[in-house]
């Protein structure tokens, strides 16, 4: 159970610190969202699966239609009041409306120098803009339960295609691609199965979600940097100078030397099983404490998951926590964004999978939760900072802090058992002067695996109850 969230419909505002509103929607649209965005003045953007573009008012509760015609628009970025990305199946479009009468009248091709081979799971995401104006965009692989057309778009390499496993017959599937301000669009790194989220944090570092299936054991958060590769093969086949036959059947431990690990790992049917958009919160207080971090969506159970990074040895890695539970909240939470006013707005999904349709937003009422504010790694254990000051005599209780690691391995098989499941028990307990820091130290740390962390019955100082009991630590790297 997440802390803060809304625990009875009747509960006033004034008991939680979260709320889940749903944003009316308009009569007779298939409302699966496919991405959300907001202008500076609070209007909503966002696109739906029969290829519609909408604005919403939240002042006056009105849609209207921008544009449409789009096939699967899975991302949008706002460029101007009147001026729109759109990333959909065939191409990343630029919409704009050019006469002032609010619909959009200006359809354009920004790029579509990717391959296409019609194959029903090559969804496209983004884009993402950096600071030097570059786009980025990623691109899904084929799943072997289709097949390809026999007019496709790019070269055709069936080298790639493995039984059961994804595949990238056509360029530049499974990558993320850079798109620079003169129209050129690069391959800028490899490796991905269904990259459905892309964002940067306040440093402008990326981060991509991916998908738990094959090679991917659980679904696992990137820290995405040029030239390098994040595990699934099928893309290997379009790196420039690539002569090794089919990439995905390479020995194991070769692909495995290869690749860059997940800084976050979210643990299959108990964190999380198809994560999403991350969001980054900007809101500087508007929505709680947790400026800085990031939330993601979670497809199959209403389900909001927060992400606590840092970086250890100059590499990001981390944990993961719930943040809001059902209560409300539908399935399908394929898009996440932050409006101006600090809300948290969710556009939800099925997409022909587990899910929902519609848009709703979260609201900070103002009451501080009692929460898990960052975990971090120490040369003995982990060190819990808490949002409200605790309660000392069960903060420092040993027996509420149950630990256990596992780890999932790299195989080519969908997703992965957790292997080497034990108990880490914790020795020593130390609760900082400021009553807001737990320090933990543990028998043994071991790099390659997943803490997870059962908290007790652990109260603040005003006596609060911390709802959320589940926190999982990505640790790829010990403390020097």
């Amino acid at each position: 159970m997440a802390v803060g969230c809304v625990t009875d419909p009747d509960q006033p505002a004034s008991d939680v610190s979260y709320r889940v509103e749903a944003i009316p929607m308009p009569e007779g649209l298939s409302s699966e969202t496919g991405a959300i965005a907001f202008f500076p003045d609070g209007r909503l953007a966002a696109c739906f699966h029969r290829g519609e573009v909408m604005f919403y008012d939240p002042e006056t509760k009105v849609w209207s239609l921008f544009a449409e015609g789009f096939h699967d628009p899975l991302g949008i970025l706002v460029i101007s009041p009147s001026e729109l990305l759109v990333m959909q199946r065939p191409e990343l479009t630029r919409v704009k409306d050019t006469d002032g009468d609010g619909q959009a009248d200006l359809y354009e091709t920004v790029t579509d120098d990717f391959g296409i081979s019609g194959n029903y799971h090559e969804f496209n995401y983004g884009p993402i803009q950096d600071q030097a104006q570059n786009l980025f965009i990623a691109l899904n692989t084929a799943s072997p339960n289709g097949d390809v057309r026999e007019e496709v778009r790019g070269r055709l390499d069936h080298r790639g295609r493995a039984p059961r496993q994804m595949f990238a017959a056509v360029p530049y599937r499974g990558w993320i691609m850079k798109l620079t301000p003169s129209g050129t669009l690069w391959p800028y790194a490899c490796g991905f199965r269904s990259p459905n989220g892309l964002a940067f944090d306040a440093e402008g570092h990326m981060f991509v979600t991916d998908n738990q299936g094959d090679w991917i054991g659980t679904s696992p958060l990137y820290h995405v940097q040029e030239g390098k590769f994040y595990g699934h093969p099928a893309s290997l086949l379009w790196q420039e100078g690539w002569d090794r036959g089919n990439p995905a059947e390479l020995p194991v431990a070769a692909l495995d030397s290869m690749r860059t690990k997940a800084a976050v790992l979210f643990p299959h049917g108990i964190m999380a099983n198809s994560i999403t958009q991350p969001a980054l919160d900007h809101t500087q207080g508007k929505f709680g404490p947790f400026a800085g971090q990031f939330f993601i969506g979670e497809m199959n159970q209403g389900r909001i998951v927060r992400v606590m990074l840092e970086q250890v040895n100059g590499e990001f890695q981390g944990a993961c926590i719930p943040f809001y539970d059902e209560k409300g909240l539908r399935k399908g939470n394929n898009r996440l964004a932050f409006a101006p006013d600090g809300s948290l707005w969710v556009g939800q999904n099925d997409h022909g999978w587990a899910g929902d349709r519609g848009i709703q937003r979260i609201v900070y009422t103002g009451k501080p939760p009692m929460d898990v504010y960052t975990m971090k790694l120490t040369p003995e254990g982990f060190e819990l900072t808490f949002t409200q000051p605790l309660d000392l005599s069960t903060a420092s209780d040993t027996s509420h802090y149950q630990f256990r690691h596992y780890y999932y391995e790299y195989h080519q098989e969908y997703g992965s058992e957790q292997f080497d499941i034990q108990r880490r028990p914790v020795t020593q307990v130390s609760v900082a002067a400021d009553q807001k820091k737990v320090s933990l130290t543990l028998d043994t740390m071991k790099a390659g695996y997943i803490y997870e962390l059962t908290l007790g019955d652990i109260r603040s100082a005003e006596g609060d109850t911390l709802a959320n009991k589940l926190v999982c630590y990505t640790l790829n790297q010990l403390k020097k």
